[in-house]
């Protein structure tokens, strides 16, 4: 926020996502929340179902692109725009299907409500979707074909994964909808872990002193730093997923036979995942100075 190191455009967009968007958020909840408006708080599980699909494919993009300069197999422009359309065109698709009609289901005993879009614009969104994906298959068959070293197969399988297989069809089975944030959740760990263990060596690394004897703790120094991210990362988890709700229930007073008695879990669950998604379209940019210093090395 503070804009140092940043270009004014991401420390504008630091801004947006870290501050604007859970005030808006937290302002919707409170007001849904205090009118008793179960149909405007089921909107707002759809709207994640919106945002999880364009937050997945940004992922299997940006693994893809990860793993491209890492191992220096560098898309050019006119490839990475093939990539992307395909992405978000697929994503489309993916949210039109669940809105073709208007239904409501359960999710954490709100119903959440989808709408009614016209069959024939998610056929539209389908035909684009195939002519995308084929454009995007006849472009890696032309790299393969100039020279087969040249394809990033790791950062193309979390791509096809995160488009194909967690998105268009993971509601083919219900049990598969349970399995896939497992799995999201361990590709970005790939990530974060490639970027943290880079901070904390660093740190390490400044440690360093010409004594042999302080050097032999730099090891376990770097572990215990990386061990006390991973114990801090599973309490702050375990603190807004489950203690933060259930004190919420305990203490603040709301029609339970209206809205139930999962309404803050409900509530803290969307609003944690909608809420990461525009943080990590913002942290995890190209222009980025600390993910070009820690990640891509």
């Amino acid at each position: 926020v503070r804009g140092s190191g940043y270009e004014k455009s991401l420390q504008l967009r630091y801004i947006f996502a870290g501050i604007v968007v859970p005030l808006i958020m937290a302002a919707f909840f409170a007001y849904g929340a205090a009118r008793a408006d179960t149909q405007l708080l089921g909107y707002a599980a759809n709207a994640m179902f919106f945002f999880v699909g364009w937050h997945y494919v940004k992922q299997g993009y940006g693994m893809l692109m990860v793993d491209a300069v890492l191992k220096r197999k560098f898309f050019d422009n006119r490839d990475k725009k093939v990539l992307l359309v395909n992405s978000y065109v697929v994503w489309i698709l993916a949210w039109l299907q669940t809105n073709t009609a208007v239904t409501q289901g359960k999710y954490y005993g709100l119903e959440y409500y989808t709408f009614a879009v016209p069959s024939w614009i998610t056929n539209i969104a389908l035909l684009a979707a195939v002519v995308s994906t084929a454009a995007t298959v006849l472009m890696l068959i032309n790299r393969w074909h100039r020279n087969g070293h040249a394809l990033p197969y790791n950062g193309i399988v979390a791509y096809v994964a995160s488009l194909y297989l967690w998105i268009l069809i993971a509601r083919i089975n219900p049990l598969w909808l349970l399995v896939v944030p497992a799995l999201h959740s361990l590709q970005y760990l790939a990530v974060v872990w490639r970027y943290q263990t880079n901070v904390e060596r660093d740190v390490a690394d400044a440690a360093q002193n010409p004594q042999p004897k302080v050097l032999s703790f730099l090891g376990p120094l770097y572990r215990l730093r990386v061990l006390g991210f991973i114990v801090g990362g599973g309490a702050l988890g375990y603190l807004g997923f489950w203690l933060m709700p259930m004190a919420m229930t305990a203490l603040i007073p709301y029609d339970k036979q209206v809205l139930g008695s999962s309404l803050f879990f409900f509530i803290v669950l969307i609003f944690i995942n909608v809420h990461h998604y525009f943080l990590d379209n913002v942290m995890w940019r190209r222009g980025n100075p600390e993910v070009s210093k820690y990640l891509f090395r």
